[in-house]
């Protein structure tokens, strides 16, 4: 279940004391403070799915966080990676071809627009409770690299595997066993690569890092305002680089106010009303 939409079944299933194998990534994004609290209280588990975050999960077995120094999450850079250079004439069909991964079409314009990346690093902070300035994001095309952990001594730690989202399910479902898989014989890739990101090409993972600097309500407000803007798009009412302008319009208007169960769904509602204002204004 995409977008906030999960967040009330994750809930109660942590509130029943669960193992839950998150893959709602917006739930840990939204309240991830609220559902620490509520799996303390009854005893649930929550390990991850998304492949980046298994892979940090796995990358960390063992090791104290005081001895990381940053966790790095690699993305494959969607379908615009280099071109085309003007992503004015962006279609939804156009970026709906994801080269590497199969998902909804929420998650793969997310993915094109690097707000997924932004969404992951907002759950990474949550998840394992390290401060936002240790999450980065390194593009890797390959995507056999799930992800990097980078201690304070020099060393990292990288998972690698296939890109096969059964590998992290199986893991989340059967931890810490590791059953066989028909996967585990494939070819591993002759050569993998890795480039810094450009904010500037992707302003949607900025407007992420954004709003985990500010913190409290603002993850939820962007989120609101990406679930609709990426709605508009695939309906055609607005252009590609309307979503980022979309969350940055968003990000200005944060409500003040604690993280509560009651204050993200305010805060949810608002800036979806706001965030369909200001189509209307653009279309």
């Amino acid at each position: 279940v995409p977008g906030l939409a999960g967040l009330p079944g994750v809930r109660a299933a942590v509130q029943a004391g669960r193992r839950v194998a998150l893959a709602n990534k917006e739930s840990m994004v939204a309240a991830g403070p609220l559902l620490w609290a509520e799996a303390e209280r009854s005893r649930a588990q929550i390990l991850p799915v998304d492949s980046e975050h298994s892979a940090l999960f796995q990358s960390l077995a063992g090791e104290p966080l005081s001895g990381v120094a940053e966790l790095i999450l690699t993305a494959s850079g969607g379908p615009f990676l280099h071109e085309p250079a003007d992503l004015r004439h962006v279609t939804p069909e156009m970026a709906l071809r994801h080269p590497r991964w199969k998902m909804g079409p929420k998650v793969t314009i997310d993915s094109s627009t690097l707000f997924n990346k932004g969404l992951e690093v907002l759950e990474a902070v949550q998840l394992f409770r390290l401060p936002l300035e240790k999450v980065k994001v390194l593009i890797h095309p390959q995507s056999y690299v799930h992800s990097l952990v980078r201690f304070q001594d020099g060393n990292l730690k990288a998972q690698l595997g296939p890109t096969d989202m059964r590998l992290p399910i199986q893991y989340a479902l059967t931890y810490p066993e590791r059953p066989p898989t028909p996967l585990r014989d494939l070819p591993i890739p002759e050569r993998l690569e890795f480039y810094p990101p450009d904010t500037g090409r992707f302003p949607a993972l900025a407007a992420a890092y954004e709003a985990g600097r500010r913190g409290g309500l603002a993850p939820v407000v962007l989120n609101a305002a990406d679930e609709v803007a990426v709605e508009a798009f695939l309906k055609g009412q607005i252009g590609y680089l309307d979503i980022p302008r979309v969350l940055e319009a968003a990000l200005e208007a944060v409500p003040q106010g604690g993280l509560s169960w009651e204050s993200i769904g305010h805060a949810d509602l608002e800036a979806r009303v706001r965030s369909r204002e200001l189509l209307k204004v653009k279309v």
